[in-house]
C-alpha cells in the first residue's frame, strides 16, 4: 500500500513511503520489563499467560500482514474499520488464553458474557451472562472503555497502537502495530456510566468506565510501555 504521507512535516517521496509500510508489517515485540510482577490475576491466570497470548496474536498479524504486503495489499489495520480491527484483536486474546491458562475457556455460548469463563463450571463452558470470569477488550483508547451494559465483571483491556484506515486521507504515516498498556481489574456497577445520546440517534446505547473503574484498571496494571 502507498499512502500519501507526511514525516516531519515534509512530503517523503514513493521509495520512503513503500519502506515504511515494509517497515509497518512487523509488529512492535512485547517489552518484558514492561511487565507488573506485583498486578493481581484471578482464576489463576499468570503474566506468562498474558504474555503467550499477545505474542501468538503479534506473530499472527506480523505474517498476515507480510503476506498481504507482498500482494499489493493493504495491512489488516489500515483497510478494516476501527472498531471492527479493535474487536479482532480482543477475541484473538480471548481465544487464545485459555491455550496457556488450563484454568480458563472460551465462553462458548454465542454472544455470550464474559469472553472467558472458569474451566469446568459452566455445562460446555457455555454461559449466556455470568459474573464469573474475564471480559477481553481491544482498545485504541486509554480510557472510556465501553460495553453494553454496566456489569459487574473482571475486565481486561489491551490498549494499542496501530495505524487506522482513516490515516491515508489525514497523511498519517505507516507504523508497525504495538501493544501499549494491559490493565485488568474487578468492576463493580458502580464503575461504569450509561452514555446517552439524542433523540434522533441510531447509536446503539453502551456503557463506559468512568473515572472509579479506571482507577482501578490503573492501579493494577499488567503492562505498560509507557511508563
Amino acid at each position: 500500500m502507498i499512502v500519501n504521507s507526511r514525516l516531519n512535516s515534509q512530503i517523503v517521496d514513493k521509495d520512503t513511503l513503500q519502506g515504511l509500510e515494509e517497515i509497518a508489517c512487523i509488529p512492535k515485540p512485547v517489552v518484558a520489563e514492561a511487565f507488573n510482577s506485583h498486578s493481581q490475576l484471578p482464576y489463576g491466570l499468570a503474566i506468562r499467560h498474558i504474555r503467550s497470548a499477545m505474542e501468538d496474536f503479534l506473530d499472527f498479524l506480523g505474517f498476515t500482514n507480510q503476506q498481504l504486503h507482498s500482494r499489493k495489499l493493504s495491512r489488516l489495520e489500515a483497510f478494516l474499520m476501527s472498531a471492527n480491527f479493535s474487536s479482532i484483536v480482543g477475541e484473538f486474546i480471548a481465544t487464545t488464553i485459555p491455550k496457556h491458562c488450563p484454568n480458563l475457556a472460551k465462553n462458548r455460548h454465542h454472544n455470550g458474557h464474559p469472553d472467558l469463563v472458569p474451566s469446568g463450571v459452566f455445562t460446555n463452558d457455555a454461559a449466556q451472562h455470568a459474573h464469573a470470569g474475564i471480559e477481553i477488550k481491544g482498545s485504541r483508547y486509554q480510557r472510556g472503555w465501553q460495553g453494553h451494559n454496566r456489569e459487574r465483571i473482571w475486565l481486561m483491556v489491551f490498549v494499542f497502537e496501530s495505524n487506522s484506515a482513516a490515516d491515508a486521507d489525514r497523511q498519517i504515516a505507516s507504523k508497525p502495530f504495538q501493544f501499549l498498556r494491559v490493565l485488568g481489574a474487578q468492576l463493580e456497577e458502580d464503575d461504569w456510566t450509561f452514555s446517552g445520546r439524542s433523540a434522533t440517534s441510531r447509536r446503539t446505547i453502551t456503557a463506559s468506565v468512568n473515572r472509579s473503574g479506571y482507577d482501578k484498571m490503573m492501579a493494577n496494571w499488567i503492562y505498560d510501555i509507557t511508563r
